[in-house]
């Protein structure tokens, strides 16, 4: 299956019940993507008179991976998005787990990106202009160097808290999805939830930092909601492990205690590769 020679703009404004739509609605698949590292395919989605655009990444088509079990790569992008409805962000599309023309996989509805908005840069010199965040130094070829920054963007600051609760593995700058609603999500979360700690952003320049008190306020809420029988709990225990739940409790508390954004453990590489 090739792409598509001209993909339709993805949805600005979610339909009403998108995450119903896309469970209940019959899968067309369109066309592949083909920079996708395993099986990602454009399709759209069709009930009771609505449609919409969607992302469906079978777990027949995901490649193994050496730190996470075979065949979860599905469930994981659903229960990161459970954890984004909970927190009241918004941060990740509605996002399903059901069967496709390829079997069992995750459904994720498709949002259009705006071009013009900028949440990365390259710049000289060894601090940030206002308004941006430091992640590291960078080789740009010739043998020279040049900072990589993020934005100082409250959106991204809250995928920060939101990838640190989901153990995120892979955030890179493609994964970022500003929409011309203002509004920022983020996509690609399959290697979430391990219990071991493989948090790998761009997202660092808050590291260190206190939390916001709406962070706070939002983790107090994750906290009681991941608790023995909440409802938050209830949603996650069928997709990913008992021990990565608690894991998962484990960092929510570890947030709360400390008040402040993670730092680089040194245990791990820190940054995602590519970056971008």
């Amino acid at each position: 299956m090739s792409a598509p020679e001209r993909i339709p703009p993805r949805s600005v404004t979610p339909p009403p019940d998108a995450a119903g739509l896309l469970a209940r609605g019959e899968l067309t698949v369109r066309g592949r993507i083909r920079e996708a590292s395993n099986a990602a395919l454009y399709c759209t989605v069709s009930y009771d008179g609505q449609e919409a655009a969607c992302i469906y990444k079978p777990v027949a088509g995901e490649r193994p991976l050496w730190d996470f079990p075979d065949g979860t790569l599905a469930q994981r992008e659903v229960a990161a998005y459970e954890v984004s409805e909970a927190t009241g962000w918004g941060l990740v599309p509605a996002t399903v787990l059901r069967e496709g023309p390829y079997g069992e996989g995750m459904c994720q509805l498709w949002v259009e990106v705006t071009p013009e908005a900028e949440l990365l840069a390259l710049v000289d010199g060894e601090e940030p202009e206002p308004g941006w965040k430091a992640i590291g130094f960078a080789e740009v070829g010739e043998g020279r160097t040049a900072l990589l920054v993020h934005a100082d963007d409250e959106r991204l600051r809250r995928l920060a808290v939101l990838d640190a609760v989901i153990n995120n593995a892979d955030r890179k700058g493609g994964h970022l999805l500003p929409t011309g609603g203002g509004r920022l999500y983020g996509i690609d979360h399959g290697v979430t939830f391990n219990a071991e700690n493989k948090l790998r952003t761009l997202l660092w320049g808050w590291a260190g930092e206190a939390l916001t008190e709406e962070a706070v306020g939002v983790l107090e809420g994750l906290r009681k909601g991941l608790a023995e029988g909440g409802p938050l709990a209830a949603r996650l225990e069928p997709l990913i492990t008992g021990a990565e739940i608690d894991a998962t409790r484990a960092r929510v508390g570890a947030l709360l205690a400390s008040g402040t954004h993670p730092e680089p453990s040194g245990e791990w590489p820190a940054i995602p590769w590519p970056p971008v």
